[in-house]
C-alpha cells in the first residue's frame, strides 16, 4: 500500500487506516465479535493499513486490550494512535485534561496495548476547566519520557453550528470562488483556536476530524490549515457511518446502543433522501469494478497527500475492501463528478 507521512517528523502509515472502535463501541452490539475483530486487524496490517486507531474510552478500555492483543504478535508493523481525555460513566461522558490525570491514562493505555510506546497519542477533547495548554503540556513531557512519539489533537463536535452550503467543489473549483461568495459552515472555528494556542507549547503532528463526500465540511479551513502546516489530517468516518457503502436500507433501523439510532441523519426519511449521493459513487464505482465506499475512500485520499482516511470496521472482509481503495485513482472527471452530485441534506 501507498505510505503517507504524519506530521513533521515524517511518521510514515499506510495510506488507508483503520478505525478499530466499533469493535468494542458505539455500533451494531449484537455483532461484535472479538475473534472476527481480531482477524479483522491482522488482515488491515497484512494489507498494508498499518494505523490502529483506538481511544481508552472505547469500551471503555476494551477496544485497547483487543488492539493489545494482536500489538503482542506484530508491534513493529503497526503505527498505533489511541487517545485520551474523556471519561465514560453509566450515563454520560465528561473531559478530563489535568496534567496527571493524562499522564496515568498513558501509562494504563501503555498497559492495555501491551507496548513500550504509542506512535500518535490523540487529545479527544479538551476539558473546558483545564486550560489546552496544560493539558498539552503534559502529553509533550510524555514525548520527552519516550512514552508517546507524537501528538494529534480530534477536532471538536460543533455540528450545531453547520449551515447549509453549496455542492461539493474541487480544489481548482473552490480557488475560483470569491471567498466571500463562500458559504462557511464555521464548525472548526473552536477547532482552529485550540490548535493555534497548543502549537505554541509542541508541534501537533495531526488533527483527527469528519470528512467525507457527504460531510466535507473540513475541506473549507481545517485541511488547509493543516496542509500549509505540514500537519497529517486523520479523516474520521470516511464511509459516512456506514452510509456511504451502500449497504444500508432506509428505514431498516437500529440497535438501541448504535449511534445512528439517535443520528439525525440515519432517519428513514434523510436516508432515502440522500440515497443519490450513494448512487454517483455507484456510477463511478462500477466503471472501476469498485464498491460505493471503495470511491468515497479514494475520494477523500484525493483530498491531499497528507490526509489518511481511518474507516471503521469489526469485520475482516470490510478491512480488506477498505485496504483496497487505496489502489483506486480518481480521475478529474470522476472528482468533476462526484462534485456535482446534489449536497448531502442534514438535520442537525
Amino acid at each position: 500500500m501507498e505510505r503517507r507521512t504524519i506530521g513533521a517528523a515524517a511518521l510514515e502509515v499506510g495510506a488507508i487506516g483503520l478505525g478499530c472502535m466499533p469493535m468494542s463501541w458505539g455500533y451494531t452490539e449484537s455483532q461484535r465479535n472479538k475473534e472476527g475483530s481480531l482477524r479483522a486487524v491482522h488482515t488491515a496490517l497484512d494489507r498494508g493499513s498499518s494505523l490502529l486507531d483506538t481511544a481508552d474510552m472505547y469500551g471503555p478500555f476494551t477496544n485497547e486490550l483487543l488492539v493489545g492483543r494482536v500489538l503482542k504478535e506484530r508491534r513493529a508493523e503497526a503505527f498505533v494512535s489511541t487517545k485520551c481525555g474523556l471519561l465514560v460513566g453509566e450515563q454520560h461522558i465528561v473531559a478530563n485534561g489535568r496534567p496527571g490525570y493524562v499522564k496515568r491514562a498513558c501509562d494504563a493505555s501503555l498497559r492495555r496495548l501491551q507496548t513500550d510506546h504509542i506512535d500518535l497519542y490523540q487529545l479527544h477533547r479538551a476539558d473546558p476547566e483545564v486550560p489546552v495548554e496544560e493539558t498539552w503540556g503534559a502529553m509533550a513531557e510524555l514525548v520527552a519520557a519516550g512514552k508517546v512519539r507524537s501528538l494529534g489533537l480530534c477536532a471538536v463536535g460543533a455540528r450545531a453550528v453547520r449551515q447549509a452550503r453549496p455542492p461539493l467543489a474541487s480544489r481548482t473549483q473552490r480557488r475560483a470562488v470569491p471567498p466571500a461568495a463562500r458559504s462557511r459552515s464555521r464548525m472548526h472555528d473552536g477547532t482552529l483556536a485550540q490548535l493555534e494556542r497548543i502549537q505554541q507549547v509542541f508541534p501537533v503532528s495531526s488533527v483527527q476530524a469528519e470528512l467525507s463526500v457527504w460531510s466535507p465540511e473540513a475541506l473549507e479551513e481545517l485541511l488547509p490549515w493543516c496542509a500549509s502546516r505540514g500537519i497529517g489530517f486523520l479523516a474520521a468516518m470516511p464511509l459516512g457511518n456506514g452510509y456511504l457503502t451502500g449497504t444500508l436500507t432506509p428505514g431498516q433501523g437500529f440497535e438501541p446502543a448504535d449511534i445512528r439510532a439517535r443520528h439525525p441523519r440515519f432517519t428513514a426519511e434523510m436516508m432515502a433522501s440522500n440515497q443519490p449521493v450513494v448512487a454517483g459513487l455507484r456510477r463511478v464505482g462500477d466503471r472501476y469494478g469498485a464498491t460505493p465506499g471503495q470511491v468515497a475512500l479514494a475520494w477523500v485520499l484525493a483530498q491531499g497527500r497528507h490526509v489518511v482516511p481511518v474507516p471503521g470496521t469489526k469485520k475482516e472482509r470490510w478491512a480488506a475492501q477498505n485496504a483496497a481503495a487505496a489502489d483506486l485513482v480518481l480521475t478529474r472527471e470522476d472528482l468533476a463528478e462526484i462534485a456535482a452530485l446534489p449536497s448531502a441534506l442534514q438535520s442537525w
